[in-house]
């Protein structure tokens, strides 16, 4: 489980592998305190440390994540929003997030609004009922409050921080980012149906 919190803005080194591929991601993380086995969340999808070194680890893609995800598209030198697995005693500053993503946003807009940023995006038909006005979403591993939503169409606010130090400043419309639902969306709207 993490909360959406990205504790570290990383860069991919080396995509290794065809089908399967290995990931090399350079970090700022203390590698002494990360076992092999551990769960990292790179751009919202939870991946286990397979390998590590001084400054980087390495995890495994399989194929399936990355026809799903927007890590089949990844080049060396991609930054990578990172966030180390929550421990229980930890503070839950964002929301709980599983690290599985549900699908791909697209960009359609990014405005200034004040010192922020608004950005708009389309979710996919079949998730944007569990998308709701000041409700939580995932966004390429950031915690964000959605604040407004029409159809598929929904709305965030980046303030400048959020924008520094994550892939949030770096984005342009059309680009598309992971999509991870609130879980209790998903757990009430699966109550629904079978009350139906």
């Amino acid at each position: 489980m993490f909360t959406g919190l990205v504790s570290d803005l990383g860069q991919l080194r080396e995509s290794t592998g065809d089908e399967d591929r290995r990931f090399r991601i350079a970090t700022s993380y203390p590698l002494d305190e990360v076992a092999i086995g551990a769960s990292i969340a790179c751009n919202g999808c939870c991946l286990s440390v397979v390998e590590k070194g001084a400054d980087w680890f390495a995890v495994d893609v399989s194929a399936e994540t990355l026809s799903k995800t927007t890590l089949g598209s990844w080049q060396p030198g991609q930054p990578v929003n990172l966030e180390r697995a929550l421990r229980l005693g930890d503070e839950l500053g964002g929301h709980l997030v599983s690290g599985h993503v549900d699908g791909l946003a697209e960009i359609l807009e990014i405005r200034p609004e004040g010192e922020s940023l608004r950005f708009s995006f389309r979710a996919p038909e079949k998730l944007a009922r569990y998308i709701a006005p000041k409700g939580s979403i995932t966004l390429d591993g950031v915690s964000l409050t959605v604040n407004e939503v029409e159809g598929a169409a929904f709305g965030v606010n980046i303030i400048p921080h959020t924008a520094q130090v994550t892939t949030f400043g770096r984005y342009e419309a059309g680009d598309r980012v992971n999509l991870e639902i609130d879980l209790l969306a998903r757990y009430v709207a699966r109550l629904m149906a079978q009350q139906d």
